[in-house]
């Protein structure tokens, strides 16, 4: 391993571009007016001026003292595109992932090129493992029958009512589910493929309001994220409304009139993010209903604690579960702030 080369099959030039602009960091030598000038130089034209290993203490670079940087920095040099020795990167792999470790940090796949891994840095202990089979979500109308059309697989079909809610039914990748592949599918499941990407996001937007109803909380926070998508780009996580996390064939309707209590108590979620390598955050609004009798609007410790066991369960398998009272959520300024900054940290958190 001590022989590797850090930019594998690419010479440092072409390798270091594919992560940083060269001709907008400074020189170390006055005779070039930026860092691809003086890399050239003094790696290309007199490799021995500089040792093998020089990018790991350039300060240009942040490699010593910024984690994500390096991260990125490591990720990269398992690339296919800069290395094709499929038993050299698993070595690669097995060296950095050993190193990680002492940090919280290991080098996960998250794509894949031609049958190649394509890796990511990922916080030990973080995320769902197992990938996503069925997404059903902002179901309006009737409440969709589901059977399992294959228990082996689980594979699941909607027998009824599958006009009131969308499934997403595309493989999704260990990067998660971004809005612009979530409006992808959409124009191809809506016959909008030559309609501007505006006019198919916006219509997405207004399905996915729908399933909302008259909740004006709920409505806040898919307009306050809507907003992010306009500043920050398509390429950030979907906010995915009223995804179905438990199924039961019944109502709850029908539970009451049996007396039975509710096997699955929560069986939709109120917003997911499936952010890459696993990571899922659920967001919940909470009204008066989750801890309060709805008809005498008394607390009711057992609603609550009904609540908080979910939590815990979800916790448990590897779920991020963020929850907003509902006095956070009135149309306020403060609150508007409130959510924004929340958003904003949710980004940074799960950054790497």
């Amino acid at each position: 391993m001590r022989t590797t080369a850090w930019h594998g099959l690419l010479d440092e030039i072409d390798f270091l571009e594919r992560l940083y602009d060269l001709n907008a960091l400074p020189t170390h030598d006055d005779r070039f007016p930026t860092a691809k000038g003086d890399i050239i130089q003094h790696r290309c034209n007199n490799p021995e001026d500089w040792d093998d290993d020089w990018i790991f203490h350039d300060s240009r670079f942040g490699l010593k003292d910024d984690d994500a940087s390096l991260l990125r920095f490591l990720a990269e040099m398992l690339h296919p595109d800069v290395r094709l020795d499929s038993d050299e990167v698993q070595k690669l792999r097995t060296f950095v992932n050993e190193t990680l470790v002492h940090d919280g940090y290991e080098l996960v796949e998250v794509d894949a090129i031609s049958g190649a891994p394509v890796f990511a840095a990922h916080r030990i202990g973080t995320g769902v493992p197992g990938p996503v089979k069925n997404l059903i979500f902002a179901a309006i109308g009737p409440k969709p029958e589901i059977v399992l059309s294959d228990a082996l697989n689980n594979d699941v079909l909607v027998v009824k009512n599958g006009e009131n809610c969308l499934t997403y039914d595309r493989p999704l990748r260990a990067n998660g589910l971004t809005w612009a592949e979530l409006t992808s599918w959409w124009a191809a499941l809506t016959h909008m493929s030559v309609t501007s990407e505006r006019e198919v996001s916006l219509n997405l937007y207004r399905r996915l309001q729908r399933s909302l109803g008259d909740n004006e909380a709920e409505s806040r926070v898919l307009r306050t994220y809507a907003e992010r998508y306009g500043r920050l780009g398509a390429a950030i996580p979907a906010l995915i409304p009223q995804v179905y996390l438990h199924y039961d064939p019944y109502t709850r309707a029908h539970h009451r009139s049996t007396g039975v209590a509710v096997p699955l108590p929560r069986q939709r979620m109120d917003f997911l993010l499936l952010f890459p390598q696993g990571i899922r955050v659920v967001i919940e609004c909470d009204g008066v209903q989750h801890y309060a009798n709805p008809s005498t609007r008394r607390a009711d410790p057992r609603r609550y604690a009904e609540m908080v066991a979910e939590d815990r369960e979800l916790r448990l398998r590897g779920y991020e579960v963020y929850r907003f009272g509902g006095d956070e959520l009135t149309d306020t300024q403060t609150n508007q702030q409130r959510l924004t900054t929340f958003f904003d940290r949710l980004a940074d958190r799960y950054s790497v």
